[in-house]
Parts: structure tokens; C-alpha cells; sequence
């Protein structure tokens, strides 16, 4: 600073380069929040539309060996991609092997036994041995078992008949009728005023208020602002202290 100009400030203060950044000099939080950027696929800024991306390989290299099953898997030439295809033809088989089991011989039968199969013979009867006693439980008879009734209004799986019901001969119009027995004016209920007609006023009459419920402090003429008479008392606004790095508007 050129020593001239030692006489412009006024004490000892100067001017000196901030210790720290100051708030106001800078219109946005600044480097602290990381904006996405919009080109690239990958960290693109979600609020702008992205484009595909596609990849770009070299060329394979030559294979090492054969890649396929081998040979452990047989592939059936009658089987294709419609289902299985064979032409007819025959099968030639070896000659089956002989059995050596023991087979029985004649002298293993006894062909005495089959005479009367084969030679007319009389006939003959046969005695069965005795039957077993009867047994000694009674079963259940007819009269065990209750039966749904055919006769009345009340039918399981039959049709019921109509059926009328004989009562006494009554004596409503008759000359010995009792009049006495039906009701009079006394026998209904009295029907209210109000229900037929427009309801008139009802008053309630509370109690006598007990001795002593009137000393409990109450607001006097004192306690009213008379001179309060707007909806809300007049209130000043301050406003806030302007930074002086704001560049001010200018109207032309």
C-alpha cells in the first residue's frame, strides 16, 4: 500500500484479505452440493432426459477348444423339432433262452380220481356238515323304529291336506253379548297436545342459588380497555439488514 495513502484511514484498522469465506459474496451454496452433470450415462443428472448408451468390444479371440457337450450326450435321430419321426419297421430279436425248471410228469397225477369225469356213473349225494345255531340277538322290529306321521298339517314327504280348525260359536252380535266388555274412552291412553299440534314454549325454573356462590372475583368496569375500540392495536415492521455484496436493482 503506497505510504500516500497512509492518511485516508482513520486509525489503525486496513485493509486486509478476509480470514474466511463470507456468505453473502456468494449467490448459491457453492461447491458444497455436486450438480450432476448431462452427458455420460453413467452420474447423469436425473432431471434431464439421458440417451442410450452402447458398448463397443474388441474382436473375440480365436476359441481354445471345442465348447460344445462332447460326445457324453447322444442325441436321439429319430426325435425332431416337430416331435418324434420314425419310419415303420421290424425288430430282430436272438432266440429266447431255454428254461430248465422240472416240469411234472404223468406219473404225477392221479387219474384215478377222475373216474367219474370220464366214465357214466350214478349219481351221489353229498352230506354237508351241520349248520351253526342260530344266534341269540334279537334284532330290531318294526315297532323300534318311529315312523314320520302321513296325517296332519305336518308332512315329511307326502302331500299334506288342508285342515280347519272348529272353534266355539262367538257371541259378537249376538242378543246375550256382553257390552260392558269393550273398551271405553278411560281404557286408551291420553294422547299429548303436542303431538297433533304446534309445541308450545317451555320454560325451566332452576333453583335458589346456596348462600356463598356470588363472592368468587368477577371483572370490574376497570378491567376494560374502553379506548380499544378497532379490531388490532397499530404494530411497526422492521425489515432486514441488506448485505453489501447485494447488487442493488436499478430501474431505468
Amino acid at each position: 500500500m503506497p505510504a500516500s495513502m497512509d492518511g485516508a484511514w482513520v486509525g489503525t484498522w486496513r485493509p486486509h484479505r478476509p480470514r474466511g469465506l463470507i456468505s453473502a459474496q456468494f449467490p448459491s451454496p457453492g461447491p458444497q452440493y455436486s450438480i450432476p452433470g448431462t452427458t455420460g450415462y453413467v452420474g447423469h443428472s436425473p432431471t434431464k432426459a439421458r440417451a442410450p448408451a452402447y458398448t463397443f468390444r474388441g474382436t473375440k479371440p480365436p476359441a481354445a477348444g471345442s465348447c460344445g457337450p462332447g460326445p457324453c450326450y447322444f442325441v436321439e435321430p429319430a426325435i425332431t423339432r416337430n416331435g418324434k419321426y420314425v419310419a415303420p419297421g421290424a425288430q430282430l430279436r436272438g432266440r429266447p433262452a431255454t428254461k430248465t425248471t422240472v416240469t411234472p410228469g404223468p406219473s404225477d397225477y392221479r387219474t384215478e380220481a377222475a373216474n367219474r369225469h370220464v366214465f357214466k356213473c350214478p349219481p351221489v349225494q353229498s352230506m354237508a356238515f351241520r349248520r351253526e345255531p342260530l344266534r341269540t340277538d334279537h334284532p330290531p322290529g318294526p315297532g323300534t323304529y318311529t315312523l314320520p306321521r302321513l296325517m296332519g298339517p305336518n308332512t315329511v314327504y307326502t302331500s299334506a291336506s288342508p285342515c280347519y280348525s272348529v272353534r266355539g260359536r262367538s257371541q259378537r252380535g249376538r242378543f246375550d253379548e256382553d257390552l260392558a266388555k269393550t273398551p271405553g274412552p278411560a281404557a286408551l291412553p291420553k294422547v299429548p297436545v303436542d303431538a297433533y299440534k304446534t309445541r308450545a314454549p317451555a320454560y325451566t325454573m332452576a333453583a335458589r342459588p346456596k348462600a356463598g356462590e356470588g363472592k368468587a372475583a368477577k371483572p370490574g368496569p376497570a378491567d376494560y380497555s374502553v379506548t380499544l375500540i378497532k379490531p388490532q392495536a397499530p404494530a411497526s415492521t422492521f425489515g432486514i439488514r441488506h448485505s453489501l455484496y447485494t447488487t442493488p436493482l436499478i430501474v431505468e
